[in-house]
């Protein structure tokens, strides 16, 4: 009788292109379908041939529907996959809006490579296009939490809630009689709208995410993105956020509501530069409508804010120049492409201006370079001299930190045979697994790229 094995074909030594891969001789189940991001030499990695034949797949599970765990799919049915996408119902639409906005900025990227030339490719294409994702879409199959999906004949799966945004959730799959839970990306118990992490299912072998591996989140400090907004609108300029078009965008919305309702910011317009945004944010309004909350009401604040949403392209080239001092808030919150990358060209050389990074920024992007204080960033081909303000307010991150990580791990009432760290940084990893060695004495392994492992 074959072993069954695990295969970790993305996710790790980087923090993006999430791809595990489950076998038993006889069925073969991915968990998560991430793209590589940042990094040129990451990105490549998106075009090149897998030992994994998606024709020959069982069955994909999602574990939430951020592009780094999602973005690959399209590609997989371009290639031959034709079984079912299992995820929650919640991941499930915000996976339409994030593959399509995906095809929809790759074609865009290619026509934009080709007509300029600034691409080493002839032609550029894109990796899949709108006609993929349309394959796509049916194959989605949602499933409840906590619901038991056969998923092969040998393999049946289960979605715990991650709390890290809408309808994010651990995988815990029994292969052939053996136990494995998937983290995905673990949320930090103190989201305003959802619901924290469980407790980690018991398991013989644990796949964690290492984003935060290696440190720890500061105190929310409110007043980083206050001052900085006052700041700037005194020296009548503007602010632009890139954000994450789902989860980062509403928590963005919420605590801007907050400072302006309490006076701590001036009342200037909010501009929603994103149609991916806008369509992810009408998901979450529907997810929460009608609920009985303590906490901050997402409609509440749309409303007050007067939010203006920029649905075309002419409204948005016009933001490129604004009247006056506005908050503008676009994705990619990597600054990776989308929107906002065409607001960075006109912005950043002015220094009235203030862009304010609202999360994780990966090695490569655009906004790990801002962070990392780059005088200059190179957009569509040419170089735009950085003189904006950049701010960095870390406390939106919805990932969890080393501390919380650890407590995740440490909360099933078993010790699992062995940790496997991913999708983090080389450094990030590697220290979650020592912490893991040291404090626990548990067997933790970061492992290699396309390594397999055998799993009984």
């Amino acid at each position: 009788m074959t072993s069954p094995t695990l295969s970790f074909l993305g996710g790790a030594g980087t923090v993006t292109g999430s791809r595990f891969a489950v076998s038993t001789g006889e069925s073969d189940v991915l968990v998560d379908a991430g793209l590589y991001q940042g990094l040129a030499e990451l990105r490549r990695r998106n075009w090149h041939p897998s030992d994994l034949d998606p024709a020959a797949l069982d069955a994909v599970v999602l574990t939430h529907a951020h592009l780094d765990h999602c973005g690959y799919l399209p590609h997989l049915v371009r290639e031959g996959f034709t079984g079912p996408i299992r995820c929650t119902p919640e991941t499930a639409e915000l996976v339409e809006i994030v593959l399509r906005d995906s095809a929809h900025l790759q074609e865009e990227d290619a026509r934009l490579a080709n007509e300029r030339g600034y691409s080493k490719h002839r032609p550029a294409l894109p990796l899949y296009d709108l006609g993929d994702v349309e394959r796509t879409l049916p194959l989605l199959a949602p499933v409840a939490y906590e619901s038991r999906v056969d998923l092969a004949p040998d393999i049946t799966g289960l979605l715990t809630p991650a709390g890290h945004i809408l309808g994010s959730s651990c995988a815990l799959l029994d292969v052939a009689g053996h136990r494995i839970v998937f983290s995905g990306d673990l949320g930090r118990g103190n989201h305003p709208l959802i619901r924290p992490a469980g407790p980690r299912p018991a398991a013989s072998t644990v796949v964690v995410e290492s984003t935060y591996g290696d440190r720890h989140h500061e105190p929310a400090d409110p007043e980083l993105l206050a001052s900085a907004v006052r700041r700037t609108v005194a020296r009548g300029g503007s602010v632009l956020i890139p954000a994450f078009a789902v989860d980062r965008t509403e928590l963005v919305l919420i605590e801007l509501h907050r400072l302006m309702s309490t006076g701590q910011i001036p009342r200037v317009r909010v501009h929603l530069d994103s149609p991916m945004a806008l369509a992810a944010l009408a998901v979450y309004r529907r997810a929460f409508a009608g609920a009985r909350r303590s906490g901050p009401d997402l409609r509440t604040a749309i409303g007050e804010l007067h939010l203006e949403a920029v649905a075309d392209a002419a409204a948005s080239i016009r933001l490129n120049q604004p009247t006056e001092p506005c908050i503008i808030i676009s994705a990619s919150g990597m600054a990776t492409g989308g929107r906002v990358v065409h607001h960075l060209a006109h912005q950043l050389p002015d220094p009235r201006n203030c862009v304010v990074l609202t999360g994780y920024q990966a090695v490569g992007t655009r906004g790990r370079q801002l962070l990392d204080g780059a005088r200059e960033l190179k957009i569509h081909g040419r170089y735009v001299p950085v003189r904006a303000e950049v701010v960095d307010v870390p406390t939106f991150s919805v990932h969890a930190d080393a501390d919380e990580l650890m407590a995740w791990l440490c909360s099933a009432p078993s010790a699992p045979d062995v940790v496997y760290v991913v999708h983090g940084e080389p450094q990030s990893s590697a220290a979650l697994a020592r912490r893991i060695r040291t404090d626990l004495g548990w067997l933790a392994v970061v492992p290699r790229l396309d390594e397999r492992v055998r799993l009984d």
